[in-house]
């Protein structure tokens, strides 16, 4: 798939990728749900050597139209970049979208499945296109492919320690 732009992909379009990932969890959705989507939890949920910190002064609310501000270091290279809901539609889902950022298209849709028997199945699809024309492209081959992947799978591991730590606090283990 390929988004209108310049000369970067076959008539004049910029490809677009995408990453799918899903897991599941232990808990009701409604809890699964409230986890995720608190906006304090993602520093926790991203691996350190991304240095991510949130610069908001204070809990985001969470509804369409909130941004989160945050910084990190990739590469060695700082980045700012916000993110816009674009829909919040607890406890099955939203969806954020770059609003500033490195990439020339992010989507991130976050989709929550009870399991019927207590349990919550997350999926998360992000899609994605990058800057810089056949430059982006060669990026894309040696490494932002790969470490979406790697941010991806730590934030699975780091979401299922989370669940594990709330539900010995809350008295489930």
């Amino acid at each position: 798939m390929c988004l209108p732009r310049s000369k970067d992909c076959k008539a004049g379009r910029v490809p677009v990728h995408l990453l799918e990932r899903s897991q599941r969890v232990a808990i009701p959705i409604e809890r699964a749900f409230a986890l995720y989507a608190d906006s304090g939890n993602l520093e926790p949920m991203t691996p350190p050597w991304l240095h991510f910190r949130l610069t908001d002064p204070g809990p985001v609310t969470m509804e369409p139209g909130a941004l989160l501000n945050y910084r990190l270091r990739l590469h060695g290279v700082p980045i700012r970049w916000t993110t816009r809901i674009e829909t919040w539609e607890p406890p099955t889902g939203f969806r954020d979208t770059q609003a500033s950022g490195p990439y020339s298209f992010w989507e991130h849709t976050h989709r929550f499945e009870a399991d019927g028997i207590g349990a919550t199945v997350i999926h998360d699809r992000v899609r994605y296109a990058l800057p810089y024309g056949p430059l982006g492209a060669l990026a894309h081959l040696l490494f932002v492919r790969r470490d979406l992947r790697r941010i991806f799978d730590y934030r699975a591991e780091a979401f299922a320690e989370l669940v594990a730590s709330a539900s010995t606090q809350a008295g489930g283990g």
